[in-house]
């Protein structure tokens, strides 16, 4: 299985995004992760589809979009006009997930849905056809260097046993404290996608902690 490393800009400095998109790709960072927050669904207020553009015109990497706003379907078409390569949206925000993933899918982005700590994986039965990935957050969004929560490993087990039930294979990702720690044991029980901040933009030499992150991902630890 090939992991993916997504480095995720709230945790950079705002004041030099072009340095931290430069670092990400030096460091060997697969995918861009970049937080959309409405100040509503969750507590913080980030970017815009304007900052999104420009950060569309500072890197050849990919754009993992997390859209943590209320209501997404009213402003999908904006993110993916502004660049967006992966959008997720929340299970929790919208009444819409279908026409979401749908929307974001023929607007040739990869589809996600994203689900809270406290959200059963159950809330994704009804949306696995149209499915590129899932988004495991293993903290409470809204604000980046919260700690892990543990309980994320097994969800991130059990959203692969009901892909499979199901006959999908959407990639996992998990977003939310991923350091040297767990990332093995994320991987060991089938994540692939790894959303680190704090633990590459708050690193001494977040090139090094890129691949010193990956490293660790590689050496899987079954849980």
């Amino acid at each position: 299985m090939t992991v993916r490393i997504a480095a995720s800009l709230l945790s950079a400095d705002f004041a030099r995004l072009a340095e931290a998109l430069a670092m990400a790709e030096e460091g060997g960072a697969d995918l861009v992760h970049v937080d959309v927050m409405d100040g509503h669904f969750v507590p913080n207020l980030t970017i815009g589809p304007p900052v999104l553009r420009a950060i569309r015109r500072s890197t050849r990497l990919p754009l993992d979009v997390h859209l943590m706003i209320e209501a997404p379907e009213r402003t999908l078409s904006e993110y993916l006009d502004a660049g967006a390569d992966w959008i997720s949206v929340h299970v929790e925000a919208t009444r819409h997930l279908q026409r979401c993933l749908d929307g974001i899918r023929r607007g040739g982005a990869r589809s996600g849905a994203a689900i809270n700590p406290a959200t059963p994986t159950s809330a994704l039965s009804a949306a696995w056809m149209d499915l590129d990935y899932v988004v495991v957050m293993s903290v409470n969004p809204g604000w980046g260097g919260q700690p892990f929560l543990p309980s994320s490993i097994g969800k991130v087990r059990q959203v692969g046993l009901e892909a499979r039930s199901a006959g999908r294979s959407p990639s996992i990702e998990v977003d939310g404290g991923v350091d040297l720690t767990n990332a093995g044991s994320l991987v060991g029980s089938g994540a692939e996608i790894l959303v680190a901040g704090t633990a590459i933009f708050g690193a001494e030499d977040p090139r090094g902690a890129i691949r010193r992150l990956r490293e660790a991902a590689h050496a899987p630890v079954r849980v």
